[in-house]
């Protein structure tokens, strides 16, 4: 009988084949079989699953839960190779997360949203790239980490598509592109290309002012400025609409002309 150890490397390497990506999955259940291990233990039990899962003794509920679903998922794989192995039941560490309600742009908050991206008090090309960044999630659909991923070959503006790589589950998908849309990121890529004519660049079709790939953490502040300039948020409010909302009814919009 293989150990636990080896199991959970089969169970990744099932899952992976799958296409589940497993960042967090992975490095979590790693540290459990690890736990496991340290308390000389050759099977999963619930006690043992349960004592884990409440590491660290300060976090919220739903951490706890989150990492129970982790071990209760293997858990039931791993009990086809060994009868031993007791599944952390369901209502164990119950939490349902509350899911936030999305929210609809109206036309003229979208207009007024990427109208106040040129006004930013950045340097080079940042007012242009987040103009072009955020309306092209606003009428193509796509996630923060497909327009952050975006390199310039995945633009082909001559047939209006783009190449979304390694999407959910791993596949690549293909996002047409409005007439209107191609004719805003032809003037941006023309002004990037002056802008980095001299300078070492990389391929992302979005990058900071040290032309690297857009950081997510920068992405999500600037777009809080901006909602906070247009009044979708208060100068103190935590919560509001979402960048990931403006992915909704994307179909169904133009991208307006830029300004700059």
């Amino acid at each position: 009988m293989n150990t636990l150890r080896q199991a959970l490397l089969e169970y990744l390497a099932m899952r992976r084949s799958l296409g589940f990506r497993l960042k967090k999955v992975a490095p979590r259940l790693l540290d459990f079989v690890a736990f496991i291990e340290q308390q000389h233990a050759l099977y999963i039990t619930v006690p043992l699953a349960l004592a884990w899962a409440k590491q660290p003794l300060d976090a919220q509920l739903a951490t706890w839960a989150q990492r129970l679903s982790f071990v209760r998922s293997f858990a039931r794989y791993r009990r086809a190779t060994d009868p031993r192995t007791e599944v952390p039941p369901a209502e164990l560490l119950p939490f349902r997360p509350k899911r936030a309600r999305p929210y609809l742009y109206s036309d003229r908050e979208i207009r007024d949203l990427l109208h106040a991206a040129p006004r930013l008090q950045r340097r080079g090309l940042q007012p242009d790239t987040y103009y072009c960044l955020l309306g092209l999630m606003s009428v193509s659909g796509i996630r923060v980490s497909e327009v952050q991923n975006l390199k310039l070959q995945d633009v082909d503006l001559k047939e209006r598509v783009l190449t979304i790589r390694g999407a959910k589950f791993g596949k690549d998908r293909l996002v047409p592109l409005h007439p209107s849309t191609c004719q805003v990121l032809t003037r941006y890529l023309a002004r990037r290309q002056r802008m980095w004519a001299k300078r070492t660049v990389s391929n992302y079709l979005f990058v900071s002012s040290r032309g690297n790939r857009l950081d997510d953490g920068d992405i999500r502040r600037t777009f809080y400025t901006l909602s906070r300039e247009i009044g979708l948020r208060g100068s103190a409010d935590s919560r509001g609409p979402r960048l990931h909302d403006l992915r909704q009814n994307a179909e169904s919009r133009k991208m307006p002309s830029d300004t700059a």
